[in-house]
């Protein structure tokens, strides 16, 4: 695991001053504080900082292939590198490391743009072809690895891990997109189709991007898409084994480290199915860690402790209180752009525990998304048949108006809370489900924007991008669609954002084996009844792991990683909730209503309304930007 930046100048070739490659890496020495170097040529700077898992002394970076045609900045991991490196051989490649970085340099000069399809892994680099005058960059099929570039006014284009990298050139202009403020608001992140500066650019997740010094602009392609069009046809006992093997594959291969390793255990199905495997494939006694809460409702660390019990773990645990968030700058300063995902500050720590004893932790991500774990799939599963048997027009006419009229009751029980479900059928699915992504709804957010932000809007609404996704997606059904769009839109956003960065702030690296490629694949051509069984997600994952797993850890109602941050705003954090109307950053920017933002506090804070996430967007915000220096 580490952290890459660079230069490539297109147009008039200027040469590449190596102390600015070097302070582009300095910001993200945290991803690789083992050891960092630089390469320059006409046009081109590549630097690198490592964080030393595999072949530790052998494979330093930027790495030059053995002819010298080809030069590499990689951050990740590729698991079949040993499978690789023996298809390569026979194909005349010889090889002076033991790593896996040389192996992507031998992929591309074999397979050139097309060698990201043969990697399994989690990647993100840059390879200069010295003969063909090309930068060429890529990035892991989900987009568990970050890139960020954009184009400087001298000509040059800049790449980094993180927007921090960028933000060390002087030439990077620091202005808010106040689109991508809507998105942020929108989903308590900016989505991998944005960044909140203009100009700034994500590449997204299963897409590569060819620059030559003499052809701009920058040729972007999509190498790999999760098509949800075919379904398995074998039974139900054949693809529990087959589901079966490829988690075993998907844990054995993430094991591979000649550092220590270890997992996150949270005591739910996806961690605790990953620490099954573990402790099957028989390496010595696993390492797990978790994180509780102050707040019991929420608090999971008894089921933790069980599964590790059971599986005869070194197993070690803290818990996390609303006194911790004194660290609230450390966790915007991780993210560079504002992130509200309120289990950053649990994840961090649990990252920081585990950090104590390995270096490498695996992690459940992926399997929610993959296997419809989600109760939002499974109530929009069920929407999408209604949807089918009541006309749009009358859904339009009928159910739209009685969910409008119907009260918000945030305090009942769910059965009762019909506003959300009246509104959802109205619409599209699309527009259902981004109802049911949304952290704040369109009519409450866009009512606490001033005037003049409304004007430099222009009318956009940060759900446009995900109703256009699924408008497209590769689907059958409507629960197809759901995880489609939680795939694409969701994971890379906020989930493998939230585990990047809060893992690589302690230079831990982080690996998701139920993200694995293959295992997504196999996930999306399952019926959805084996998807889902009722009201219960991911029902062929549970089967299976009937075996490993006892039927309290399996079946109990989903928690999540929860932080508990209502209950927060309403005690020790509430002149945090207070004093967010008050902030001269938020102020400065004139984007908001002050008055509009006092009253969203008190009605949190009363208990007439549950306002908790939104208040944590608004002080992520205004901590993000006073982190970004603009105010």
């Amino acid at each position: 695991m580490c952290g890459i930046a660079g230069l490539f100048h297109t147009g008039t070739i200027k040469p590449v001053d190596p102390s600015r490659v070097e302070r582009m890496c300095d910001a993200i020495a945290h991803r690789g504080p083992d050891g960092s170097g630089v390469w320059t040529a006409p046009g081109v700077g590549l630097g690198h900082r490592r964080l030393s898992i595999i072949d530790l002394a052998g494979s330093p970076q930027p790495m030059v292939s053995a002819d010298e045609r080809a030069v590499i900045v990689f951050n990740g991991e590729i698991y079949n590198f040993r499978e690789l490196r023996r298809e390569l051989e026979g194909f005349g490649a010889r090889f002076r490391t033991e790593g896996d970085t040389e192996v992507i340099l031998a992929a591309y000069q074999q397979w050139g743009e097309d060698c990201p399809a043969h990697l399994n892994g989690m990647f993100a680099f840059a390879i200069y072809d010295r003969a063909e005058r090309t930068l060429f960059l890529a990035r892991d099929r989900l987009g568990v690895k970050p890139l960020f570039y954009t184009q400087l006014s001298d000509g040059a284009l800049a790449f980094a891990s993180e927007l921090k990298g960028l933000l060390a050139h002087p030439l990077l202009r620091r202005e808010v997109d106040p689109l991508a403020v809507e998105d942020y608001m929108t989903w308590g992140y900016v989505p991998d189709h944005r960044s909140i500066l203009k100009g700034v650019h994500k590449l997204p997740a299963g897409h590569t991007l060819l620059l030559k010094h003499d052809a701009p602009p920058p040729r972007r392609r999509e190498y790999w898409d999760i098509s949800f069009e075919r379904r398995h046809t074998a039974n139900p006992r054949d693809l529990e084994a087959e589901l079966l093997h490829h988690l075993k594959v998907a844990v054995e291969s993430r094991m591979v480290s000649d550092v220590p390793l270890g997992a996150f255990l949270s005591g739910g199905v996806d961690s605790s199915t990953v620490v099954a495997f573990m402790a099957e494939a028989g390496k010595g006694k696993v390492r797990t860690c978790s994180i509780g809460f102050d707040v019991a409702s929420v608090d999971e660390t008894s089921y933790a402790e069980q599964i590790a019990a059971l599986f005869g773990t070194d197993h070690t645990s803290r818990r996390v209180s609303a006194d911790q968030f004194d660290a609230i700058d450390t966790i915007a300063a991780m993210f560079d752009e504002p992130f509200a995902d309120a289990s950053a500050l649990p994840t961090w720590r649990v990252c920081q525990l585990a950090r104590e004893s390995v270096t490498v932790a695996l992690s459940g991500d992926g399997a929610d998304e993959a296997f419809a774990g989600y109760r939002r799939q499974v109530f929009h599963a069920h929407e999408a048949r209604i949807r089918g048997l009541i006309p749009g027009g009358v859904r339009r006419s009928v159910l739209g108006p009685l969910g409008d009229a119907f009260p918000k009751l945030d305090w009942a029980p769910r059965p009762l809370r019909a506003k959300a479900t009246l509104q959802s059928l109205a619409g599209s699915g699309a527009e259902g489900y981004a109802r049911a992504l949304a952290v704040t709804p369109g009519d409450l957010r866009h009512s606490l924007y001033s005037g003049s932000f409304a004007q430099q809007l222009g009318g956009y609404a940060g759900e446009a991008a995900l109703h256009d996704l699924m408008s497209k997606a590769p689907v059958q059904s409507g629960l197809d669609a759901a995880q489609y769009a939680d795939l694409k839109f969701w994971l890379p956003g906020d989930i493998l954002t939230k585990v990047d960065r809060t893992s690589m702030a302690v230079s831990l690296e982080a690996r998701e084996p139920l993200l694995d490629h293959r295992l997504v694949e196999f996930a999306a051509a399952l019926p959805d009844n084996l998807r889902v069984r009722g009201k219960q997600g991911k029902w062929v994952l549970k089967k299976a792991m009937e075996r490993y797993l006892p039927q309290d850890i399996l079946y109990r109602p989903k928690q999540g990683f929860v932080t508990p941050i209502a209950e927060w705003f309403r005690g020790p954090l509430e002149s945090k909730a207070r004093g967010i109307s008050q902030s001269a950053v938020l102020a400065r920017t004139g984007w908001f209503d002050n008055a509009k933002l006092a009253a969203i506090a008190e009605t949190h804070i009363s208990g007439r309304s549950d306002h908790g996430r939104l208040l944590w967007q608004l002080v992520m915000l205004d901590r993000s930007l006073a982190q970004l220096g603009i105010s």
